[in-house]
């Protein structure tokens, strides 16, 4: 009561019954990679900090177009392509740091124009062959940075098909280590590389629950730390085998001979082979790009089409044009390689006459390690999506005084929303129940209360078995052409 006396007629409002619960995100696919710009919002907040991009836009605002050599902008552009997807994306890319000096060298004005043997220069002297000269920057030349071209201006100093000493620097994402794609906490207390994954909730309302680094996910060191990143984030992660990999090959990374990360167990990994080709308008040539960003498309636009709980299996892929390996495919074919990928727990692509380029596989790295079916890779993100949906929700009950009404408003309100999944198609059953038996005094004086909470969803329809019979029993609607006289 407000006070300790009162002469009068009061009223005191009581919050009882069942709390909505409120679904996380879950289309939102964390990128950790190098892009050639950083053209963020705020100037300080350039390298290592998570980005959000919803759209194509976004992208090429902030981290520019496909430049090769650098991971981001590629993966974004092969996630839109796919339809869908929200995209929180940490650009560990620092051009203080990650550059190259090439020394000055000879080159000749053919035409008006120079290519340089690298792209992304961040900075270049040109002089005459002598060295005497220092041309002016927009006054006798210009430079396109990106393309790496250097154009001779008429008005300039310099004579028309005029030899010419260039030195420059240049960006280099060669030189950016794994250590830098790990990331940890630096000096200053920022998070850096993966690690800044993590402040994502507190900046946006929601963490990234598909984790991809492209081309350094085909290392063993990248992919261990990603395992560490999907158990605190509740995510999957993807990863790659490296370009040239065969088909022997990849099974047997999955074994102790396995190099680049495939010899894992986790329920919460996708193992990607084999890398997919692209045509790439810039080269005018067919390119060949890691899988994980286009299955980490295909995941998010199969969240917003139909829901998190179908599975990303047989679906066409986007915007690629071949494989870098031709796999065998049948779906009636248990020696095929393709189910015999599957079947080591290596998501693959099936491509057979008609069919297109389908993504491939139901199952995590889990498999054939775990049978349960959490080894399945929507089971694994229903129980996920499930698990922190409730937790968030249920900040809003956290140091009320505990009571019955207190107890069955949390049940209500879970048994609420798992009837709403249920309804939607993402759970089979489920339920949640307070068990008094569990809950001792002992531990209720401590302002600890624990529920039980049991579901199932729905498993993918992996496998069709049809049992045929030949029946002469049939024969007898024989009757011969006239039938009885």
């Amino acid at each position: 009561m407000a006070a300790n006396y009162l002469h009068g007629v009061e009223t005191i409002e009581i919050e009882i019954g069942a709390r909505s619960i409120r679904q996380v995100k879950t289309a939102i696919i964390g990128i950790v990679g190098t892009a050639p710009i950083h053209t963020v919002p705020l100037a300080d907040r350039t390298i290592n900090y998570p980005t959000l991009v919803l759209n194509p836009r976004d992208a090429a605002k902030y981290f520019g177009q496909a430049t090769p050599g650098f991971t981001i902008p590629a993966a974004i552009d092969a996630i839109f392509d796919q339809g869908a997807g929200i995209c929180i994306v940490v650009n560990v890319f620092d051009p203080a740091v990650h550059r190259s000096i090439v020394a000055p060298g000879a080159f000749t004005f053919t035409t008006d124009k120079i290519t340089l043997p690298n792209q992304n220069i961040i900075v270049a002297t040109v002089t005459n062959t002598a060295t005497t000269t220092t041309y002016v920057l927009g006054v006798d030349y210009s430079i396109d940075m990106i393309k790496g071209t250097v154009s001779r201006i008429s008005t300039g100093a310099i004579p028309a098909l005029a030899s010419v000493q260039i030195g420059y620097t240049y960006a280099d994402p060669t030189l950016v280590l794994p250590a830098a794609v790990i990331g940890t906490v630096n000096a200053s207390g920022n998070r850096t590389g993966m690690q800044a994954w993590e402040d994502s909730y507190s900046l946006f309302g929601f963490f990234p629950k598909i984790l991809i680094a492209p081309l350094f996910s085909t290392l063993a060191s990248v992919n261990a730390e990603i395992g560490v990143q999907i158990s605190r984030l509740r995510a999957i992660g993807i990863s790659d085998a490296p370009i040239g990999t065969t088909f022997a090959q990849a099974i047997a990374g999955r074994g102790p001979a396995g190099s680049f990360g495939f010899n894992t167990s986790s329920d919460r990994m996708i193992l990607c082979y084999p890398h997919v080709k692209v045509f790439d308008l810039a080269t005018n040539t067919e390119v060949l790009e890691p899988y994980s960003p286009r299955l980490a498309g295909v995941i998010a636009a199969k969240d917003i089409e139909k829901g998190y709980w179908w599975s990303p299996s047989n679906t066409e892929i986007k915007g690629i044009v071949g494989v870098e390996r031709r796999l065998t495919a049948a779906i009636n074919d248990p020696n095929s390689e393709v189910n015999l990928l599957n079947e080591a727990g290596i998501f693959t692509i099936f491509n057979a006459f008609g069919t297109g380029l389908r993504t491939w596989g139901n199952r995590t790295a889990a498999w054939p390690t775990v049978t349960h079916p959490r080894n399945f890779i929507n089971i694994r993100r229903v129980a996920d999506i499930l698990h922190e949906s409730i937790e968030f929700s249920l900040l809003q009950f956290l140091d009320m005084p505990i009571s019955n009404g207190l107890i069955d408003s949390i049940v209500q309100s879970v048994k609420a929303f798992i009837q709403k999944l249920i309804g939607d198609g993402a759970l089979i059953g489920g339920d949640c129940s307070y068990n008094p038996a569990k809950n001792t005094p002992e531990e209720i004086a401590l302002g600890h209360l624990t529920f039980d909470l049991s579901f199932m969803p729905p498993p993918p329809l992996e496998r069709i078995t049809i049992e045929s019979r030949i029946d002469i029993n049939y024969l007898k609607t024989l009757t011969g052409t006239l039938g009885a006289s």
